[in-house]
């Protein structure tokens, strides 16, 4: 993987690809799935936030620094706050388009 120019070739990025990979493992292993892993963070239903302007929407939570600090703690890396907070929005787990947005209610 550090000779691919298509990825990041920072060694202890590609070393974590490794290590989250045996973490994602037990976690699943623990839980029954990630998922019910993950979504236990927001009570397995998406949180709707109603901002109004794009500057109110924050790039972390105090859920993402639990979610955060309990997946550092089970061995993952590279998974700040900020990361699972954008991670949460990927996904759908929380929803921040502002209410003036089309997507806002979808």
């Amino acid at each position: 993987m550090l000779e691919n120019p298509g990825i990041i070739r920072n060694k202890l990025k590609v070393n974590a690809v490794v290590g989250n990979a045996k973490a994602f493992l037990k976690v699943q292993e623990e839980f029954g799935s990630f998922d019910k892993y993950i979504w236990s963070f927001v009570g397995g239903k998406p949180v709707l936030n109603k901002f109004t302007s794009l500057g109110q929407v924050p790039a972390k939570t105090a859920v993402s620094d639990a979610m955060s600090k309990d997946l550092l703690k089970r061995g993952f890396k590279f998974v700040g706050s900020t990361i699972c907070y954008a991670f949460m929005q990927a996904t759908g787990m929380v929803n921040d388009h502002v209410q003036g947005c089309w997507r806002f209610k979808k």
